[in-house]
């Protein structure tokens, strides 16, 4: 599978490549012509790039299109609607018509639903009456920062639900200049414990700048947690190990740990084949042996992970290498969701029968859970009674905590793959059906 030798991979420098590259890609690894012009003419839309490390060690060139790893990273015929790509395709050869083109990819954008479950409208914080760029505080105790020079990843995920991060509008970015507002907004909420660094993926910038934003939190008595949001393990390792500053970056780690503040890498791993690398394992034991602790997540992804042995795969994998199988989401209502998604029935099936075979160490894993706009619902089951089936849901997490680890049901539904898919009995606790109606989600009578 590999056309690079280990060595020169693991000793490479970093180097994204992007459309610009595109014939040169599909020259070197045999890319057929009508799927190089469909991935040309897609990530005009979608943020495309990937990286010699993704290109040559995790795609199996012999199985495209089909293959888990390039439908992870290759934008593909699909993902947008058909008649969007007839559009695009027909702007896009007329070269009179840029203006138009340009127009067109906006509004397709604003169509993908660029930021779901209310970022933009119930999670930014505010200071003094004006809203605090770059930061989200839905959760009482979590505050999730996005440092601006930490808003690109080595490779972009096709499912991300981020993606907007990447096209290069500001009024779709979530971008904070310093951590000045933040240290502010901390100090005024001391029931704030923990921060997600976040982004795209704070681990794209060199460690003196990450150094910046992490070392002004260490002084915050109140925060006992820094987490930080990374794909990088997954799509370029050496960050960890041969970059020029992967020793520095593990300094900083362990400084992080001997403050007395746990520092949480949230390792996101979308396919076994992440794991598999020698690299990839050097990489996680170098973090675990700064006293960080790795802990991994990532959606359910039609085309990539819909396979309930994937997941077990995966999460004993993560498991042999020190790190904590988290969660597993469901894909978010945004991008190209109606590609990915998975509905809600199968995504119980995949997730219970990947658990059922898993050792007692792994069952840390929760899923498959819907990052929505009251919070985290777990699709804990699906319940068959002498009145109907029902979905079993619960709050992990929600922006109410006294909402959080109470069971509530929905009405089944084979086609279901999104909290507003679903429809609530009419026995959900008033509260519960208040917050979960901002979903929305339709209240209907049931004998349950």
């Amino acid at each position: 599978m590999s056309l690079l030798t280990p060595s020169f991979i693991e000793g490479a420098r970093y180097r994204a490549h992007g459309p610009r590259q595109l014939d040169e890609i599909a020259e070197r690894y045999g890319l057929p012509a009508d799927i190089r012009e469909t991935v040309r003419l897609v990530s005009q839309v979608l943020p495309f790039r990937v990286n010699e490390y993704v290109l040559s060690e995790l795609i199996d060139w012999d199985r495209i299109p089909d293959d888990p790893m390039f439908q992870l990273v290759f934008p593909q015929s699909g993902m947008l609607s058909s008649e969007d790509e007839k559009r695009l395709d027909v702007l896009s050869r007329d070269p009179a018509d840029k203006l138009e083109l340009r127009e067109l990819i906006k509004d397709i954008r604003s169509g993908l639903n660029p930021h779901p479950s209310g970022q933009m409208e119930h999670n930014v914080p505010m200071l003094d009456g004006v809203k605090i760029p770059g930061l989200q505080h839905k959760y009482r105790s979590t505050v999730l920062y996005f440092p601006g020079q930490g808003q690109t990843c080595h490779a972009y995920c096709t499912y991300c639900f981020r993606w907007a991060q990447f096209v290069g509008d500001a009024d779709l970015r979530f971008s904070a200049p310093g951590p000045e507002q933040l240290i502010t907004y901390l100090g005024l909420h001391p029931e704030v414990t923990d921060v997600l660094i976040t982004g795209g993926d704070p681990m794209i910038m060199t460690t003196e700048r990450l150094r910046s934003h992490i070392e002004p939190l260490l002084a915050i008595d109140s925060l006992r947690t820094i987490r930080i949001g990374t794909k990088s393990v997954a799509y370029w390792p050496q960050r960890f190990v041969t970059d020029q500053d992967a020793d520095e970056v593990l300094r900083l780690f362990e400084k992080v740990v001997a403050s007395g503040k746990t520092l949480a890498v949230m390792g996101h791993f979308s396919h076994p084949r992440e794991l598999a690398t020698d690299i990839a394992r050097t990489a996680l034991a170098r973090i675990r042996s700064t006293g960080a602790v790795v802990y991994c997540q990532a959606p359910l992804i039609a085309k990539v992970n819909d396979d309930a042995a994937v997941w077990d795969e995966m999460w004993r994998a993560e498991l042999a290498a020190g790190a904590v199988p988290y969660y597993m989401f469901v894909e978010r209502d945004t991008g190209p969701h109606d590609y990915f998604q998975v509905p809600l029935a199968k995504a119980v099936d995949i997730f219970q029968t990947a658990y059922r075979q898993l050792p007692g160490l792994a069952r840390t894993v929760r899923g498959p859970v819907m990052s929505a706009t009251p919070g985290k619902v777990a699709v804990d089951g699906i319940e068959e009674t002498p009145q109907g089936k029902f979905f079993q849901l619960r709050l992990l997490q929600a922006r109410n905590p006294e909402l959080v680890g109470r069971p509530f049901r929905a009405h089944f539904s084979e086609t279901a793959a999104w909290a507003g898919d679903l429809e609530l009995v009419s026995t959900v606790p008033a509260d519960i059906a208040a917050a979960m109606n901002g979903t929305p989600l339709r209240v209907v009578s049931a004998a349950a």
